[in-house]
């Protein structure tokens, strides 16, 4: 019996030594270890131009081609990529979801600018209710149409998370007051049947909620990232479509 106790007893002993040894090194680790708080770098040394071809590449090798349906339609609106370069400016750009997201089974646009935007087919004579399909490409589009909606996304100012609240600032767009969209396709049928914000402006503004305070477009619209300084101003992302117009009239 005593030898029973003698043993139990050098097992606890050894027992304590060990997590002393144990608790010992985990401090010295704790001790060693070289914690360095970082916060990511919005600055990203480059132009808003440079951003959006860097990351829309027309190679079909290439990896990082967010950016390439928004490129598509700026050239086909023939938009000049010198505006991209101007200083004092926030820019939203659309990654490729906000234009259209291509369903491999249906073989249909399903989500999107060509999505919520559709062409007009024809108009019913009994009710005026317009038919409709998805837009499958830029062309199915007026240039003028295409041209005013990019121009919308230029803002005139810096209209970074830090200048916005969670109260809706107006900011002046590039867009011409008194543009209006054609009846080809749905665009042409919202806001009064007017489709861009007759004074060229859009609202955004913060939401406060736990996604980080995404920044809303015209109340309906919330980016999908943000906040990246070039070096001639301010650029958003936006996934989903974005409405060219502040409030329904």
């Amino acid at each position: 019996m005593n030898k029973i106790i003698l043993l139990a007893r050098m097992f606890a002993f050894l027992s304590i030594i060990l997590l002393s040894g144990c608790t010992l090194f985990d401090m010295d680790l704790q001790k060693k270890y070289d914690y360095k708080h970082e916060t990511l770098d919005p600055h990203i040394g480059i132009s808003a131009r440079q951003f959006l071809e860097n990351r829309g590449s027309y190679d079909p090798a290439a990896k990082d081609t967010v950016f390439k349906w928004m490129r598509k339609g700026l050239d086909y609106a023939e938009i000049d990529y010198a505006e991209f370069e101007k200083s004092g400016r926030t820019f939203i750009f659309l990654h490729n979801e906000a234009i259209m997201v291509w369903d491999s089974k249906t073989k249909k646009v399903t989500k999107g600018l060509w999505f919520d935007f559709p062409i007009v087919t024809s108009v019913n004579p009994t009710t005026g209710v317009p038919v409709t399909r998805p837009a499958t490409d830029w062309k199915d589009y007026p240039k003028e149409d295409v041209r005013n909606y990019f121009l919308y996304l230029m803002l005139q100012g810096d209209y970074n998370f830090d200048k916005l609240t969670i109260t809706n600032s107006t900011a002046q767009t590039l867009l011409p007051p008194g543009k209006v969209a054609s009846k080809i396709s749905m665009l042409g049928y919202l806001n009064g049947g007017l489709g861009f914000d007759q004074e060229g402006k859009m609202d955004l503004q913060l939401v406060n909620n736990d996604d980080l305070a995404p920044i809303l477009i015209n109340g309906v619209t919330k980016n999908r990232s943000g906040g990246y300084i070039t070096t001639n101003g301010v650029v958003h992302v936006y996934g989903a479509t974005v409405y060219p117009f502040r409030k329904p009239i």
